[in-house]
């Protein structure tokens, strides 16, 4: 098995513990904070970003593995038709049998990588709907009035995007507050202002009536 091929089952294998490291039943406080630990760790959100480049090339060795598999398959299929005139022995022959090693060869890199592919988008989906079913259970917890540890639940309900990405989108919606903030005070001082106004242009026309009457 070639360099990049091992890293490929290096993968699928560190795949598969993470994936049971989601489904294991944890008490709902770990999982939680775990959840929390990924969506806010910059570390993971840059873990994350490469695999996402790794995938790429994975998708590319297995578009290349399936076309080995299908030129191995027309090169066997030609093989034994043009050995028809001859004896089995000579179908069974030392080339047979190297177009053999090549189709196996093929099949399994292509079934590794495809069960690679096929995995992350497991992992993914099983990410966001535990993240989801946390969400609704945090929500009961409030409901109900059982749930004390605010701070966690914000975590939690901002979590789904990891690292830099779940900051920057706080720190949006920590801008937009203010911004409405701002708008509401200028309102505010535009009312004030037009009070006042009404009040001055009052005053000056009672003090022109007061003077006619003098």
């Amino acid at each position: 098995m070639t360099l990049y091929y091992t890293l490929v089952f290096m993968l699928l294998v560190a795949e598969m513990a993470l994936f049971m490291l989601l489904v294991v039943p944890l008490p709902f406080t770990m999982r939680r904070k775990l959840f929390t630990f990924i969506s806010e760790n910059p570390i993971v959100a840059k873990v994350q970003y490469w695999l996402k480049i790794t995938f790429v090339f994975i998708l590319i060795l297995f578009i290349d593995s399936v076309n080995r598999v299908y030129r191995v398959q027309v090169e066997l299929a030609a093989a034994t038709e043009g050995n028809n005139g001859q004896s089995a022995t000579a179908i069974m022959g030392h080339e047979r049998l190297e177009v053999q090693a090549r189709k196996f060869y093929s099949q399994r890199n292509m079934y590794l990588c495809g069960f690679t592919l096929f995995l992350s988008l497991i992992l993914n989906r099983t990410y966001i709907m535990i993240l989801e079913t946390l969400r609704l259970e945090e929500k009961i917890k409030l409901y109900e009035g059982s749930e004390k540890n605010t701070k966690q639940a914000e975590k939690l309900a901002q979590a789904g995007d990891a690292g830099e990405i779940a900051r920057l989108k706080r720190e949006i919606k920590l801008r937009d507050q203010d911004i409405a903030t701002l708008k509401k005070q200028s309102e505010g001082l535009h009312r004030e202002y037009d009070e006042l106004a009404e009040r001055y242009g009052a005053t000056q026309e009672n003090g022109k009536l007061s003077k006619k009457d003098k």
